[in-house]
């Protein structure tokens, strides 16, 4: 099997290392980079995509910069390639509808990059929620904090993509994991209002913070915060019904459940050792046997354009001030 991996900067190096160890293999990059050299006869590095499909490919690894995202994944899917998308799908919906019908024409499987639906303290909260351990979900509080120069330290933070408005940055699209577990939760939202905005001394011309109440079925009622200007990583998330409350943040990386009843807090899972990259093997071995299988995932194309459009619409509210009716 040959996979095209598109983009080689740091999501594209992990996804590289993960296929090389994980898989038998063939790896083309396609890349701008010209000042790297791989010894593993297994890859094969291009500068064009043209050049790259003349090897065949029958995957294809998006992660080049979110702006470029969909040209590239229609190329790719005109020539027939299942494709994985690193998230967000984009930073506009143009050109969505004609790859949806390429890849419906198609057949292809499709998956987004959201790596947060594979951190099992993030599948184990999905699964409390569809067993109703906290009865009628009232309310949840999700928050995503980090420091922009700490993600890429041998590099300029105010070059990389997530810093530039062109390329689809800044802290809303970025950072858009906490929107997706929200959606993967409880669905589309039917209203949002966000603040959003440049309030740091970051420099940069990119929105680094975020705050937003979105409104489900339900009732059901979500405040999400989100940065990259605080001093470490931190996330938490936190949802309230009428039986109880589930808690978990990624300092104990612990899913803690309060029995309203009985008045007391139970650990339902602690993680003895996390590996951050084990979610992104996860999430590729899951996406492989979807291919093998001819199988729709879970993430797919369809729910990348909805987490995209949620996003859209936080960016929209925050500029605009005003509360924003989700079609």
């Amino acid at each position: 099997m040959k996979i095209l991996v598109v983009g080689y900067g740091s999501i594209g190096k992990r996804h590289v290392t993960n296929l090389l160890e994980n898989t038998k293999s063939e790896i083309i990059i396609c890349t701008k980079r010209k000042d790297f050299k791989f010894s593993n006869r297994n890859v094969k590095i291009v500068n064009s995509l043209n050049e790259a499909l003349k090897e065949k490919p029958t995957i294809g690894f998006i992660t080049n910069e979110t702006a470029y995202h969909i040209p590239t994944a229609i190329k790719l899917a005109k020539a027939g390639l299942d494709l994985f998308i690193e998230k967000p799908l984009s930073n506009s919906t143009k050109e969505i509808k004609t790859l949806q019908k390429i890849v419906k024409e198609k057949k292809l499987i499709v998956q987004m990059g959201f790596h947060m639906r594979f951190h099992k303290c993030i599948i184990k909260i999905h699964e409390l929620l569809e067993k109703k351990k906290v009865g009628r979900v009232i309310s949840g509080q999700v928050e995503n904090g980090s420091y922009l120069p700490d993600w890429h330290p041998y590099e300029d933070y105010r070059k990389g993509y997530a810093a530039k408005n062109s390329l689809g940055g800044g802290i809303v699209l970025t950072q858009i994991h906490e929107i997706d577990y929200l959606y993967w939760f409880f669905g589309n939202p039917r209203t949002i209002y966000s603040v959003t905005g440049k309030f740091s001394d970051l420099e940069t011309p990119v929105d680094d913070y975020s705050s937003s109440i979105m409104k489900f079925k339900k009732n059901i009622t979500t405040e999400m915060h989100l940065d990259f200007f605080l001093g470490y990583e931190y996330k938490r998330c936190k949802i309230k019904g009428t039986k109880g409350i589930i808690f978990w943040n990624s300092v104990y990386n612990e899913v803690k459940f309060f029995d309203a009843k009985k008045k007391s807090w139970k650990t339902i899972l602690k993680l003895k050792k996390f590996e951050r990259n084990d979610m992104y093997v996860d999430e590729m071995k899951y996406f492989m046997n979807c291919v093998k299988k001819r199988k729709k995932p879970m993430n797919g194309l369809d729910e990348g354009i909805d987490t995209m459009k949620i996003a859209l619409n936080i960016i929209k509210s925050g500029k605009t001030k005003k509360i924003i009716d989700v079609k």
